[in-house]
């Protein structure tokens, strides 16, 4: 009389029965002269959290430059920038304020903008000059509260500029010291154009964490940027005459020639703020057929920064690309641990099979143990990658300090220092990429398995 199969072995045993998950971990657990493929799946687990991690960690780093770039750039220029047509821009003020009127712009700012050369304690560079009044300045939160050294208080009776850390150290001057600047489009003579020198206190020395703003841009209040940059007209008043017109009147002094005329200063263009900075087709649609503004030419954000930007969105896609091949790797490295394992166990696939083990139960049993390998090492590789991505700047100086290596020097990277941002839907989609791989990397192994004939497996032993 036949012996009946053992209960765990019975044919009405489900898949994944409690029987296939024991099997699988008593394949996991290594003895003594199973040690060999032990380190090696151990090592494979290893590969695949490596892998897990590296991409989380870059695909953050990677995040986070974007997002700081994206609100250093967008702090202090307005998603669009508008320009005037038709006439001077003298009616700025009214702009501005028609244009926050607009559903969906946060706030507007107006200012006066030249390239100058700059001179300090015996060094020079070109910067960008930018004339702003406090009240737009108290707009831009970025740059206000970005003053390390001096303040913004009664800036627009200051006289002085404000410049930031890292163009300081470049003229070599500090709080208090004179900055000339020099622009070549000065006072017309008969031998032509020359240049036009002025000398500012520095009243404000502030620090924005980017290269490009902290090296390159200087500030100064609205009025003296208008009349450093010749951009005030003198629009002669109603019912006045021109001073000393008359054949028997003297030169006019300055007192008569400021009681005729009105002085009306003019703004370069106006920076707009909106509170969608990706809404930018229906908000410039909104902006031009808004009829209480004047005609505009607008620029936006993303038309500033097209090649930059894009030029990040194809190194993420990339390096996404080529970081995902550590996770391959680390898959083919499954494939090689249970074709070992399975070679190995031939004898105990044998006596399962004799003892009424299906074909399909003996592929689930391998199948388990490689992809418990991968979820593991997926598992530790995600705990691993959010510790450094959430500690990447304390690392990065860390490392430096102990090397005396810059890593990710700012003149370089545009930012002083090292950001990360973990998007939880790169992490899942990684999460998924890794125990995917695992997956499939088990297939052909447990198909082996399944494929052993007990007779074959038997004779010899």
């Amino acid at each position: 009389m036949t012996e009946p199969a053992p209960p765990l072995l019975n044919k009405g045993t489900r898949a994944f029965s409690r029987f296939e998950w024991m099997i699988a971990g008593r394949y996991l657990r290594a003895r003594r002269k199973e040690a060999f493929i032990s380190v090696i799946a151990s090592l494979t687990m290893v590969g695949v959290a490596i892998g897990v991690a590296t991409l989380i960690v870059v695909m953050s780093v990677m995040n986070g430059f974007r997002a700081e770039l994206l609100t250093k750039i967008l702090g202090l220029n307005g998603h669009f920038t508008a320009y005037p047509i038709e006439r001077e821009f003298t009616d700025y003020k009214e702009t501005v304020a028609a244009l926050e009127q607009i559903d969906g712009v946060s706030f507007a700012v107006y200012f006066v903008e030249g390239q100058v050369l700059a001179s300090g304690q015996g060094s020079s560079t070109g910067v960008t000059v930018r004339g702003m009044d406090e009240e737009n300045l108290k707009k831009l939160k970025l740059l206000y509260n970005a003053a390390e050294q001096g303040g913004w208080d009664a800036w627009d009776e200051s006289k002085g500029v404000a410049i930031g850390y890292r163009l300081a150290q470049t003229l070599g001057v500090s709080l208090g010291d004179q900055v000339q600047i020099i622009n070549p489009n000065g006072a017309m003579t008969p031998f032509g154009s020359t240049p036009q020198i002025r000398s500012y206190p520095v009243n404000v020395i502030f620090d924005l964490g980017m290269v490009e703003f902290d090296s390159f841009f200087m500030y100064m209040p609205l009025e003296p940027a208008q009349d450093y940059f010749k951009m005030v007209d003198e629009v002669l008043k109603p019912g006045m005459s021109p001073p000393g017109t008359g054949p028997l009147d003297p030169p006019p002094t300055n007192a008569e020639i400021d009681a005729a005329y009105d002085h009306i200063g003019q703004a370069t263009a106006a920076e707009i703020f909106i509170d969608d900075p990706d809404n930018i087709a229906v908000m410039r649609q909104r902006l031009q057929a808004d009829p209480s503004t004047r005609p505009l030419i607008l620029t936006d954000w993303q038309q500033r920064n097209e090649t930059f930007f894009s030029a990040l969105q194809v190194e993420r896609v990339v390096m996404f690309t080529i970081l995902s091949m550590i996770i391959l790797v680390a898959a083919f490295n499954i494939i090689s641990s249970l074709i070992m394992l399975v070679k190995d166990k031939s004898s105990d696939i044998a006596v399962l099979r004799t003892m009424g083990a299906t074909r399909g139960s003996i592929m689930r049993i391998f199948s388990i143990t490689g992809t418990t390998i991968g979820v593991i090492g997926t598992l530790s590789g995600v705990v691993l990658g959010l510790i450094v991505a959430a500690n990447a700047e304390p690392l990065r100086a860390f490392v430096s300090n102990t090397l005396g290596v810059a890593i990710f020097p700012p003149e370089v990277f545009f930012l002083s220092s090292l950001p990360s941002k973990t998007d939880p839907v790169e992490v899942t989609v990684v999460v998924c990429l890794a125990l995917g791989l695992s997956f499939l990397a088990t297939l052909y192994p447990a198909w082996r398995a399944a494929q052993y004939d007990p007779v074959e497996a038997l004779r010899y032993e």
